[in-house]
């Protein structure tokens, strides 16, 4: 296991800078620079901090659709990445940088105590685990090992081993990356850390350390205060991941579409959903479309990435829209960096989070 950093842009499909893409922009940086990992995902449902809602469901909003692109390596290769990167996501885009783990190992870890953990694998969309598909293998190791769930999310572009490979229409995309994020307890993540370890080629994997909240409907961690900004003046800020299915609702409507509705209309900075291909929650048996499309059978991931002091006045319509259902995850984000037409909103040097590493979620 060694440290690292993670860098995530959240951005629209259809923002430009110099005239080009910026997804084109950031994979073509990737790319460049071999980084370990880099993943560009696609997000069915989303707004920032101007407000407008990016979607998939409507057609003629289709240049709106949310992106995030995540980028993983060592300290020193991700760091020289950094200014190109907020230089690329430009006027409109949200920039989070965070330290991880990288190709953790059993006899590196040290997985006691209560907290949970976060493990992300960055597998081929083709790539084989043993005799079987990696997505549906790498799935059910992970809930056999004791996994709360797993998500698996469909790379549009990416890098694995800092070699590019992209999707494209007929053709089978066999190296295009994707993302498996999976969380549970300390003891469940060592053992499916134990049998990735097994496996003749385990996928890149990062570690991190997270609180759960709620599980549905039901609080499991009670939420701590988190303090504004490090002795440095540096800000803290806080990521709340909730895990839901399809089925889930809440209101009458499906959930992760009134969530995103509750919490615009509360004043969070922002929200984006991510839909998974093939996945799980709890006891429930893998299920989703397939690699082929992203599907509507498969599990949903929302993320928020905002301020403690804004966390806390939104944290009261996210507890009330996951009443009966939903994975309700917190964690901290030492470095966040938002940006919208005249606004810029905090930086990318990393806060101190010694003593606090572990915080739950909102006060």
């Amino acid at each position: 296991m060694s440290e690292a950093l993670k860098a995530t842009v959240y951005f629209g499909e259809g923002d430009r800078h110099g005239g080009a893409l910026v997804s084109d922009g950031l994979a073509g940086l990737a790319e460049r620079r071999g980084l370990r990992v880099a993943v560009l995902l696609r997000g069915a449902e989303g707004f920032g901090l101007t407000q407008v809602v990016r979607t998939q469901r409507l057609l003629t909003m289709s240049e709106n659709t949310p992106l995030v692109w995540t980028a993983i390596d060592r300290p020193e290769p991700l760091r020289a990445a950094l200014d190109e990167v907020v230089e690329l996501a430009g006027a409109g885009g949200l920039v989070t940088l965070e330290r991880a783990r990288l190709g953790a190992r059993p006899a590196d870890l040290s997985l006691r105590g209560d907290g949970a953990c976060k493990l992300t694998l960055y597998p081929g969309r083709r790539a084989r685990a043993g005799d079987r598909p990696a997505v549906p293998a790498l799935v059910d190791l992970l809930r056999d090992a004791g996994m709360e769930g797993a998500s698996a999310l469909l790379g549009l572009d990416g890098t694995l081993g800092g070699e590019r490979h992209r999707a494209r229409f007929f053709s089978r995309n066999a190296g295009v990356p994707l993302m498996v994020i999976a969380a549970g307890s300390a003891e469940a993540t060592g053992r499916a850390i134990e049998r990735l370890d097994a496996l003749e080629r385990p996928p890149p994997c990062t570690l991190e350390r997270i609180r759960v909240l709620k599980r549905d409907g039901v609080p499991i961690d009670r939420p701590r205060l988190v303090p504004e900004a490090d002795v440095q003046g540096l800000g803290f800020w806080q990521k709340v991941m909730v895990h839901s299915r399809q089925r889930d609702r809440s209101g009458g409507r499906p959930l992760h579409l009134e969530l995103v509705r509750r919490l615009r209309r509360a004043g969070a900075s922002g929200a984006t959903v991510l839909r998974g291909a093939w996945g799980y929650r709890g006891a429930d048996p893998p299920a989703g479309d397939g690699l082929v499309a992203l599907g509507h059978r498969g599990p949903l991931v929302t993320v928020l990435v905002d301020r403690p002091a804004a966390t806390r006045r939104w944290w009261p319509a996210l507890d009330e829209v996951t009443a009966r259902a939903g994975l309700v995850t917190g964690e901290i984000v030492p470095a966040f960096r938002a940006t919208a037409p005249g606004a810029v909103v905090g930086g990318l040097r990393l806060a101190a989070a010694e003593g606090i590493a572990e915080w739950p979620g909102p006060a």
